[in-house]
Formats: structure tokens, sequence, C-alpha cells
């Protein structure tokens, strides 16, 4: 049963974080109810015993970091034919570190899928497929677990391990479900992670590993001689643009304390997940309540470098999702992170629902500018030089340089859909996706490199979603008794023997009877004494003659 459980648990947790679109919360991705072999068969059995009446469904994910390489260039796959092309479409490839999830689904057709909290080290997909997890920690109910499960994970191994790095994982869940009162419990399920520290991209492997570009570089709207130009500062740079310039360690380099990785965390942060039941004020009923919570410190970009920024979290995003079965009562409430920008002492503004972006521009000092000591051959990123004092002044002085990428920053990216729903139940169903910050490399339109993407790589810390599904009026907290099936209706009265009718049906007891005397003639003859036999003589009388 051990090795059932982990197969059914160990792939919703990553996919529930992985996918950024609210779907419907009945749309679990618990096992499916089997069809009967006979579509004619009777139904099943009823339940024995006391039955929970309450109907409730929810579910709440959070990842502490999406690292996605080529995002939106992979089509969907689906079995549905003609909806490829309505699908948005997916990362070549994409991992998460650190995901939490909780869920609660009255309607399962497994009692131990009823509540399921996981919390697992990491999860990965390829071109849109995604393999089972392993090292994953869970609980599940019924049977209640009166006490918690925590334990060390172990990120698993990948082909993207030379691009990230984790420090130590550990996890904590819990599982409640009453067998008579079923979801109405004080929290049904409860999941948390906890990330000793992270770094990820020391390398962009979508961009050329080399410095030689001539004969691949062709910059739209430039002529030969800038092209040339281009090529020529590439060149001077001390590294390829796949470690931007050589400010990077590059691939297979190690990232454990954040330098040369485009972005670190170096504190402990932590994804909490959690769904319960919580009062509906005026109402014996209670509503579904899916929250997910996320404590990070401080995040850095480019660590250890003249250019290292640092990204204060000023204020933890939440995430909570409440359906009561009403659509007018049933809320999304979202606090949206607050994230102070700072690089060199100067702060460069703050990231919140207001201000949702924000551009560091990546540039290469292009030849014949003004000599600029120790940052020669290192580019111009944001608003400083290689060797740490800022570019305006050599601007000014007549640096010219050309942005070929930039590093953007996002905030506050906040999605919902709600609909009322018949299956499996009547109520109203809602979700909301979340991210805190995504961090995109972008190319622009000077740097001429055949086949680039939108994007060349992304980073999503915080990716969280939650979703809650309560049937009309609220969910009911009781027990009920099932009802007894009804007797069998009478069969009729029993049919009379076939009468005689015939002298066939006459000849059947006679041939009976005489064939049961018979058998007794011949036991009584083998029983009685036999008679011995007696020798006839024949006499013959004297015949006398005178």
């Amino acid at each position: 049963m051990s090795r059932r459980k982990s197969a059914v648990l160990a792939l919703p947790a990553a996919a529930a974080v992985l996918v950024m679109v609210a779907s419907p919360a009945a749309a679990q991705p618990t096992t499916p109810i089997p069809p009967p072999a006979n579509p004619s068969a009777p139904p099943p059995s009823a339940p024995i015993g006391p039955q929970p009446l309450g109907h409730a469904i929810g579910d709440a994910g959070t990842g502490l970091a999406i690292v996605r390489l080529l995002p939106n260039s992979t089509p969907t796959k689906t079995i549905i034919p003609g909806a490829e092309d309505k699908l948005p479409k997916q990362a070549a490839a994409e991992m998460g570190f650190g995901l939490a999830s909780a869920q609660a689904n009255s309607e399962a057709y497994l009692s131990f899928e009823k509540a399921i909290a996981q919390s697992a080290p990491g999860g990965f997909a390829f071109q849109g497929v995604s393999p089972q997890a392993p090292g994953a920690l869970s609980q599940t109910a019924p049977p209640n677990n009166t006490q918690p499960k925590s334990a060390g994970l172990n990120p698993p191994s990948s082909p993207l391990d030379t691009l990230v790095k984790a420090g130590l994982l550990n996890g904590r869940v819990q599982a409640h479900w009453s067998d008579t009162l079923g979801p109405c419990v004080d929290t049904i399920a409860d999941a948390a992670t906890e990330l000793a520290s992270l770094s990820a991209l020391n390398a962009i492997p979508t961009l050329p590993g080399g410095t030689d570009l001539t004969g691949v570089f062709d910059a739209p709207n430039m002529d030969a001689n800038a092209d040339k130009a281009i090529i020529e500062g590439i060149k001077g740079l001390a590294g390829p643009l796949s470690t931007l310039g050589g400010v990077l360690g590059g691939q297979g380099a190690k990232t454990a304390d954040g330098k040369g990785s485009l972005l670190s965390l170096p504190n402990t942060l932590s994804a909490r997940s959690v769904v319960k039941l919580i009062d509906i004020p005026g109402s014996a009923n209670k509503a579904v309540q899916s929250t997910s919570t996320l404590q990070v410190a401080a995040v850095k970009l480019l660590a250890g470098t003249p250019y290292e920024v640092s990204i204060n979290v000023v204020s933890q995003p939440t995430l909570q999702v409440t359906s009561t079965g009403d659509e007018k009562t049933s809320t999304v409430k979202y606090t949206a992170p607050v994230l102070e920008v700072v690089q060199g002492g100067k702060s460069l503004g703050k990231l919140d629902a207001a201000n949702p972006k924000m551009d560091l521009p990546i540039g290469i000092p292009l030849p014949g500018a003004p000599s600029m000591p120790g940052a020669d051959k290192l580019p111009i990123i944001g608003g400083l030089l290689g060797n740490g004092k800022g570019a305006q002044e050599a601007i000014a002085g007549g640096l010219q340089k050309l942005d070929l990428g930039v590093i953007r920053l996002s905030v506050a990216n906040l999605t919902q859909k709600g609909e009322n729903a018949t299956q499996p139940f009547k109520g109203y169903q809602l979700g909301a996706t979340a991210r805190m910050l995504d961090l995109q490399v972008l190319p622009t339109d000077a740097l001429g490199l055949p086949n680039l993407p939108s994007a060349l790589a992304q980073i999503s810390l915080g990716e969280q979603i939650a979703r809650a599904f309560a049937p009309t009026g609220g969910v009911v907290c009781g027990t009920a008794t099932p009802t007894q099936p009804p007797a069998p209706a009478p069969q009729g009265k029993q049919t009379p023997p076939l009468a005689y009718t015939s002298a066939a049906y006459q000849s059947v007891p006679m041939f009976w009877s005489g064939t049961a005397m018979l058998l007794v003639g011949v036991v009584l003859v083998a029983a009685l004494p036999r008679r011995p036999r007696v020798a006839q003589v024949k006499i013959t009388p004297d015949r006398h003659t005178d």
C-alpha cells in the first residue's frame, strides 16, 4: 500500500505549482472512479455505518522557486484534437524547488486521498512532460493523524543540476479526517517546506558559449560596419554571452555560496499551504478556505560581483481563497509583496502592485571607448561598470555602449477564476494563482542571433496557487446513518407440479416400481439356502419267465 500511495501522491504537489492557470477546484488530480465492466451492472453497495454529511474540496500549493529555460517555446500537448493551438505554450525545461501542497477532497474514490499533505524537495518537467518526483514527504487521512510528520528532504537530480544548487530542505506535513464528521476538523491538511539556501543560473544556456560570433551575428537595422563593431566588442569581453560576458561562473561552477549565479537566496526561506473549514457568519455551516504563504528575507542578483543587486522583501505575500458555496460571499484575498531594489548602496526603487516592473539593462562597451581601468573586459549591467563605478560618468566622458539584453523584475502577477458548478455537487468554486517575483532575461532587438525566443530564461520566486469549492449554503457538519436497502419483492406462490396428462407420464412411476420389485426378488433369491441335488436312479422292474 505504501508504494501505491507514493505513486498517487508524488506528482500532484509538483504539478499544482508548475501549472499557472487556476483550473477548477473540482478537477484535482486524485484517482478517478473506475467505470463498471458491465454498464448494466447494479450500482455499488451502500456504505456501512455512520457517514459524514459534509462535502468539501480545496487545495493550496506553494513553490519557493521555479526555473524555466526557453519559456513559452514548447507547444502544450493534449489528447484533444485541435486544442494545442488554443493553449499557451510551455517552457522547454522547468524545475521547481521547495514545494508544499495541501489537499482536501470529500469526493475522492480512495479513502486515503480525502486529505493529503505533502512536502517535496522539487519537481521538474521537460517539454511539458513531468516524471514522478522522488523523495517527497507525505501524510494522508483517513485514518486521522494526531501527530505531524517531519524530515529532511533531498532535492531530486536532473539535467538542470549544473544550473541550480539548493541547500538543506526540511518538510513538515499533517493530514486530518474524521470517520464520522469527514472534513469538519480543525485543519484538514497542512504542509510546510523550508529551504536553507538557493542559487540558480550560473549560465544562460540559450546564449552562445563562444566569444567569436563572426558569420553568426547579424543585428537587424544595422549595417555591416555596426555588426563588426559589436562582434569586436563581444570578443573583448572576459567570457561568452552565456556567462554575461564573464560575470557568471559558467556551467558546472559551484554555486553553493551564490557567487557566480544570476540569482541567490542566502537566507532561509519557507513555504506553507493549508486547507481548512471556517465559520460562515450567520450560518451553522462552514466555508472551505485554502491559504498559501511565503517567508523570504532577501534575494540577491549577481552576488559577489561589482554589479550585486539586493532585493529586500518588505512585505511577505499571502494568497487566501474562501468559498462559501455562493459567488457573492466567496472571496480571494492577496497580500501583494513589496520589494525594495538596491544596487551599489543606492535604491533603484520599489516593486509593488503600483509599480510591478523594473528593467536592468545589460550592455557592452563598443570599441574606441575611453579606457576604463578594471572594467575594460566586463559588460555594463544596470547603472554600474565592471569596476563598481557609475556608468553615467563614463558615458558623459564619451563611452559608447549597446544594450544586448535586459534583466526584467516583476511582481504581483495575480490571476483568479470562479464559476458555479454542479459536479460532483452543486456549489461555487474559486481559484487564484500569484507570483512573488519574476526574473526574466530578455534579448533586445540589437542582439542579432538567429532563432532567439522572446525570453532566454526565467526564474519565478514564490509561486502560489489556492482553490476552494463548497456546496451551496456551505459545508454541512454532521453524521448520517445509511438507510437499509428495501427487502426484496415477493416472488409469488410456488409453481404447482405438472399434471399427468398422458400415458407417458403415468408409465414413469410404474417403471420405477417394477424395477424396485425386481431388485427385491433378486435379493431374496440370493439369500435363500440352496438344497443339495439328489441323483436319480432309474428302477427297472424284474421280468420272470416261466
